[in-house]
């Protein structure tokens, strides 16, 4: 499901608000996707980047971002 307003998402050790997103991310959000019946985002679009969030499970649920540059500059 795409989503193009900001959904505070969890996980053990973290909330995501808004505010916290942008400051790790570094860049403005644009829109999100959940998977089905998921609570944390597959996807996030912001200005510049497309960013798979990445579930890891060990002890804890927790997560990383790996950015992707959207619309790369070639000359």
């Amino acid at each position: 499901m795409m989503v193009c307003e900001w959904k505070t998402f969890s996980t053990d050790s973290e909330t995501y608000t808004l505010e916290t997103f942008e400051e790790v991310a570094g860049d403005e959000f644009e829109a999100m996707m959940f998977k089905e019946n998921e609570e944390i985002p597959a996807y996030i679009w912001t200005v510049n980047y497309c960013i798979i969030v990445k579930k890891s499970t060990k002890l804890f649920t927790d997560i990383s971002f790996e950015k992707i540059p959207r619309n790369p500059v070639c000359e």
